[in-house]
């Protein structure tokens, strides 16, 4: 019953800061006049350390990177307070300040603290609002589509997608794609086949758009070929669609970089799912897949979002467990999963 209504008031939550910020007038003047003077040279330091920090996370997971990132945005957020700056540095501060708060949000969603995740995320709306900032505002919407999905607030995570859509006046082809693969994923956990699909045909059209009118932004560096793929695969293991999501998802583990440990361990957990849960079970090779997700998991990355799939992998096992191979497998499991 506590579940339930968390999850009932987490809906309404979510959304209605988004309306809030889509509707909310503009800032004339973010400008500080008190404390010593801040140029804009120190705002680039600190957005230097910030695509640090974004580039850390593909590295270490979420476990070990929340930490730093609260520590700079006390700095951050210090600064704001205490300098004084023009109206432009203003401007770059907050949206300095939103983006770690999205940041922030992401590795707590990541390590399964979800209201912890949902307060960064509206903190980082108004940021981005004060910022100026379409981009960041919408990208920080599909994120909280993200999240509302994964605990089966499927309305909710549609119209925060959509809304992220329609909010950003799309400049940027990787941020466009970005919001598109986030719809995508709200329609398919939803079962809308035609919507799913036609997200995804838009995404992929403009991640192949290579003149962004204003260029693309750092912190969506990490939509590639691969990651887009990865979350068509993910697209279509929700649709149930096994052979679309395993061609999706071998092309994502064939195009990754070595660095994304993370992104690699949930490819494998999913592309595994396909192969037991395919007709005609291909047990062997869902297990050669599956250890490899379990020794990124253990060895290299922390990440309960990825957790989860293997815990769901576990499941779709459940009916061979008395084949040995299987028995070792979730054996092997048994500690990874209870964490």
């Amino acid at each position: 019953m506590r579940r339930r209504i968390y999850l009932t008031l987490l809906g309404s939550a979510l959304t209605s800061p988004a309306h809030e910020w889509i509707i909310a007038q503009q800032p004339t003047d973010v400008s500080s006049t008190t404390g010593r003077p801040l140029s804009g040279e120190v705002v680039d330091h600190l957005d230097a350390v910030t695509a640090s920090l974004r580039r850390m996370d593909d590295h270490l997971g979420s476990g070990q990177t929340l930490g730093l990132v609260r520590q700079h945005l006390a700095t951050v957020v210090e600064v704001l307070r205490e300098r004084r700056y023009t109206d432009s540095v203003g401007r770059r501060l907050h949206g300095t300040a939103g983006e770690l708060m999205r940041l922030a949000g992401w590795l707590s969603f990541d390590d399964g603290n979800h209201s912890q995740a949902q307060r960064f995320w509206i903190a980082g709306l108004y940021q981005a609002h004060a910022a100026g900032d379409r981009g960041l505002g919408a990208n920080i919407l599909g994120f909280m589509s993200c999240q509302a999905k994964d605990l089966g607030q499927l309305r909710q995570s549609i119209t925060l997608a959509e809304t992220a859509r329609a909010s950003y006046p799309a400049t940027s082809p990787k941020v466009g794609t970005i919001l598109d693969l986030r719809a995508a994923e709200a329609y398919a956990n939803n079962h809308a086949v035609t919507d799913t699909r036609r997200a995804l045909d838009s995404a992929f059209d403009r991640l192949t758009d290579e003149r962004p009118e204003h260029g693309d932004l750092d912190w969506a560096y990490w939509i590639n070929e691969a990651q887009a793929h990865a979350q068509a695969g993910y697209c279509y293991v929700k649709l149930e669609d096994w052979t679309r999501a395993r061609e999706h998802l071998r092309a994502a583990l064939r195009l990754q970089d070595d660095e994304y440990s993370r992104e690699g361990a949930l490819r494998n957990a999913l592309l595994a799912t396909t192969y037991v849960r395919q007709d005609q079970p291909e047990l062997d090779k869902a297990l050669a897949l599956g250890d490899h997700a379990v020794q990124t998991l253990t060895g290299q990355v922390t990440s309960a979002r990825c957790i989860k799939h293997v815990r769901n992998l576990v499941g779709a096992l459940g009916p061979y467990r008395r084949t040995p191979a299987v028995r070792r497998f979730c054996n092997d499991t048994k500690h990874l999963i209870a964490t």
